[in-house]
C-alpha cells in the first residue's frame, strides 16, 4: 500500500532527527578530551576546599625591659581549646616575631608542621626567644631563673585569654633544652613534655640533656628520635639511653628519604624530611591515648 504525502513527510523528519542526532553524537565524541573543561566552564562556581580555615595571631608577656612572643596558630572554627601545644624551635631558637606573617625559622621542623597539630580543641603557640635575647638566647641563660620567670609570665596571658588549658611543652633539637626548662618551670599540673631530635651531647650555644636531671620533673614524657638522625650532637642511642632512664616511651622513626643540606639542620633526618605529619600524629596519639607507636615511612 503506498504512503499518504503526511506519512512521507513524516517519515523524512524523523530521518532527519535521527540524522542530526547522529552528528552530534559523533562531534561530542571527537571532543571528549575538552569534556572536562567544557563541564568545568558551564558548571557554576564551587565554594572553597573543605579544608578548615587556619587563624594565626601574637600573644606578648610584657616586663619592664623586655618581652616574650608567640606565634598563635588555631583554626577559625573551633570548639572550647582543651589543650594548648608550646612548640620550642631548634637553634636558634630565635623566631624575632613581628607579627603573624614577619618571623624568622619558617623552615623549622616544629615551625613548619605547627599546624599539623591543628583539631577543633587544641590551639598551638610557637614560642620566641625573649627579645632581650635575640642576640644569643644561650641554654646557659634557658637554665637560668630569668628564663623560667618569661615562660611563666607567657602562660599568664596565654591562660587570661584562653582560659587554663593542659599544655604539652615540645621541643626539637636545641629547643629540647628549652622545652625542658620550661617544663620545669610550669611544674606539674596538666602538663606533658616530648623531646624531638633532641641535643643530648653539648655543643657550643648550649650543654645538652646528657648531663641534666630529669628526676625533678615528674611529668608525663616522650622522646621522639629518627633512628639515622645524622646529626653527631643527638644521637639516637642517646634517646633510647634517656628513655630508660626517665620509664618514659620513645617513638622511633624510620624513613629513606634522606634529606638534603646540613645534617643537623632541619631537612635532613634530624628535621624529619618528608616524615613531617606522620611523626606529628604519632606525637598527638601518645597525648590523647598515651600510646606510642614508631613511625615507619618508605
Amino acid at each position: 500500500m503506498a504512503l499518504q504525502p503526511w506519512h512521507r513527510k513524516r517519515q523524512r523528519r524523523t530521518f532527519v532527527a535521527i540524522w542530526r542526532g547522529t552528528l552530534l553524537i559523533l562531534t561530542l565524541m571527537k571532543q571528549l578530551p575538552l569534556l572536562p573543561i567544557i563541564l568545568a566552564l558551564l558548571s557554576p562556581p564551587t565554594q572553597a576546599g573543605d579544608d578548615p580555615v587556619v587563624n594565626e595571631s601574637v600573644i606578648t608577656a610584657a616586663f619592664a625591659d623586655r618581652s616574650i612572643t608567640a606565634l598563635v596558630t588555631h583554626f577559625e572554627q573551633h570548639r572550647p581549646f582543651k589543650r594548648a601545644i608550646i612548640l620550642m624551635p631548634g637553634h636558634p631558637g630565635i623566631m624575632k616575631i613581628q607579627s603573624a606573617v614577619s618571623y624568622e625559622l619558617k623552615g623549622n621542623f616544629l615551625v613548619r608542621s605547627r599546624k599539623m597539630w591543628l583539631d577543633p580543641e587544641t590551639i598551638v603557640f610557637s614560642v620566641d626567644a625573649p627579645s632581650d635575647e635575640w642576640r644569643g638566647f644561650t641554654g646557659n641563660f634557658r637554665a637560668g631563673a630569668r628564663y623560667a620567670e618569661d615562660i611563666r609570665g607567657l602562660v599568664v596571658e596565654i591562660v587570661k585569654k584562653y582560659a587554663p588549658l593542659s599544655m604539652v611543652v615540645v621541643g626539637t633539637s636545641e629547643g629540647s633544652v628549652s622545652a625542658y626548662y620550661a617544663a620545669r618551670a610550669l611544674g606539674q599540673a596538666n602538663l606533658k613534655v616530648i623531646f624531638t631530635s633532641s641535643l643530648f651531647n653539648s655543643s657550643r650555644n648550649s650543654p645538652g640533656l646528657a648531663g641534666l636531671e630529669f628526676d625533678e620533673i615528674k611529668i608525663p614524657m616522650l622522646w621522639v628520635h629518627h633512628e639515622t638522625d645524622p646529626c653527631p650532637w643527638t644521637p639516637y642511642w642517646q634517646a633510647q639511653r634517656h628513655a630508660g632512664k626517665t620509664h618514659s616511651p620513645l617513638i622511633t622513626v624510620k624513613s629513606n628519604n634522606q634529606g638534603q643540606g646540613d645534617p643537623c639542620k632541619a631537612f635532613s633526618q634530624h628535621g624529619y624530611i618528608g616524615v613531617e605529619a606522620e611523626t606529628v600524629l604519632a606525637m598527638k596519639n601518645w597525648i590523647v591515648s598515651g600510646e606510642a607507636k614508631d613511625v615507619v615511612a618508605p
